[in-house]
């Protein structure tokens, strides 16, 4: 027997998809003001389930791939947003953000902007960074 798909998986999905610019603003309203909304915007599914299909690091809610450009004086810059709502408390969860964030950039090499919905009933849940240090490097992801 297949498991069933989280009932909030769907409406999550389609608030994202059909109030794309609407869901920025609320919940990214600093990212919103820098994108130029008259350029319009690209939904990636495919290509976000390429990148990320070889890389489970546990259950994703929601995920989403746009492409959009940015506001920039004098030029016209696009970026890629990777959006993920996540509905359970999960420890691996900012180092999964990390892996989607730098196979994103590997595979487009352009600018990646990784942000979360966390959209779990734990009030002291909030993963803030993934990093590490060898050898005198350092990487960091919040």
């Amino acid at each position: 027997m297949t498991a069933e798909p989280d009932s909030y998986d769907t409406p999550w999905k389609d608030a994202i998809e059909r109030y794309f610019s609407e869901f920025m603003g609320f919940y990214f309203p600093q990212a919103h003001r820098q994108i130029d909304w008259d350029k319009g915007y690209t939904f990636l599914e495919q290509e976000l389930q390429a990148i990320t299909q070889d890389a489970e690091l546990g259950k994703r809610f929601v995920d989403k791939l746009v492409r959009v450009t940015r506001l920039i004086t004098g030029q016209e810059d696009w970026i890629y947003i990777h959006l993920e709502v996540q509905g359970t408390a999960q420890t691996e969860f900012a180092e999964r953000m990390f892996v989607y964030n730098y196979r994103i950039y590997d595979r487009y090499r352009r600018p990646v902007a990784s942000m979360a919905v966390l959209a779990d009933d734990g009030l002291n849940w909030k993963p803030q960074a993934f990093g590490f240090e060898v050898l005198g490097q350092y990487c960091l992801f919040r």
